[in-house]
């Protein structure tokens, strides 16, 4: 995405302003950069720099401070080219350790600690969408009984997780007929993916729709959607960390305080840019910063996002703070914490 070339003085220079921005969430002066780093440069040659960075839109200039504040090309320049790798510290991953414990949790509440644990390492608002099952592939599907006329579908998929969901049938029907029911539907769907369950359920099973087993296949008909559809993606999004993003300098401000809670209320204004696929990563880490959204709800924001992985489906894990982030920081969070959430979910079940 970056087309500009930059000196070694240049690159320091935004390197240091963009640094010390992050840490006071000042406008930074020449005078500041000189004082603060051994960089040899002096003030005026330090200011002569960042007005060119300016020109070259890196650099912001506030009306009413000297000094220069980055702009989004010029955070995605930092992020693209000048920052440094970042580990998470030992405290970290004590603190990681010990608050997740996921044999002791199903799925939904896994994602609501992991959540909880990634805004509180990152102090800014964390989000974990569900796994998005289009390409699960069924493994198998179990019907018990709960009553005469009402039945629980066990789907599980071959990524070892577990999907429930209860019909009612409006005729009553015997055990051997519902074996007879579940021995059908694993002969014709198992290996499928639910996409293409949807697709093609009627076709793969017209040929046992007027038997016996009528009744059941209506009401699997009926609720296909239901039954097969990929969970609804704003329904099954874990946000935490209002508390921890509202501390920061850039919502003292009545205006500001005001829209960050729109966003966190709107909750799907966050799945929408999530979901949006943009050709902006490091590896295999998406970031976006800003504008390059496209939202304008989204425009004092930067969203650091990574898939995590159950076999075939996969879910997002993010952080979301304004764009005076530790950037190096929070990518090392992300990233670890994704990794961790895709080895503990193996053995969950949804």
């Amino acid at each position: 995405m970056n087309n500009i070339e930059l000196t070694d003085r240049e690159k320091s220079i935004l390197r240091h302003v963009i640094r010390q921005f992050i840490v006071t969430a000042n406008p930074v002066g020449s005078r500041n950069i000189s004082k603060r780093y051994n960089i040899g440069l002096s003030p005026a040659s330090i200011r002569n720099i960042m007005a060119d960075l300016e020109d070259l839109g890196l650099l912001g200039h506030p009306h009413t401070s000297a000094g220069r504040v980055p702009t989004d090309r010029g955070y995605r320049f930092y992020v693209d080219s000048l920052m440094e790798p970042a580990k998470l510290n030992k405290k970290e991953l004590d603190y990681i350790t010990a608050n997740l414990e996921p044999d002791t949790y199903e799925t939904e509440n896994l994602l609501k600690i992991t959540s909880a644990i990634l805004s509180t390492i990152t102090n800014q608002l964390a989000c974990i969408t569900y796994p998005k099952f289009d390409n699960a592939l069924l493994n198998k599907i179990q019907l018990v009984r709960l009553s005469s006329q009402r039945i629980m579908v066990v789907l599980t998929i071959q990524s070892g997780l577990v999907k429930t969901i209860t019909l009612e049938i409006n005729a009553e029907i015997e055990d051997d007929k519902l074996m007879g029911v579940e021995q059908l539907l694993n002969e014709r769907l198992a290996g499928l993916n639910f996409q293409e369950i949807r697709k093609t359920f009627s076709e793969r099973i017209k040929d046992g729709f007027n038997t016996e087993y009528k009744p059941v296949m209506r009401v699997f008909i009926d609720s296909m959607d239901k039954i097969f559809d990929d969970i609804k993606i704003n329904e099954k999004t874990v946000i935490s960390g209002a508390k921890n993003i509202i501390k920061h300098p850039e919502f003292g401000d009545h205006e500001h305080f005001q829209s960050v809670i729109e966003l966190i209320e709107d909750k799907d204004v966050i799945v929408h840019i999530m979901e949006k696929n943009k050709d902006i990563s490091s590896k295999d880490v998406s970031i976006i910063i800003g504008g390059e959204s496209e939202d304008e709800k989204f425009s004092d924001y930067s969203l650091i996002t990574k898939e995590y992985n159950i076999g075939d489906i996969n879910g997002k894990l993010g952080v979301i703070g304004p764009k005076r982030m530790e950037y190096g920081k929070i990518i090392a969070a992300v990233v670890y914490i994704a990794e961790l959430l895709t080895i503990e979910l193996k053995n969950q079940k949804l």
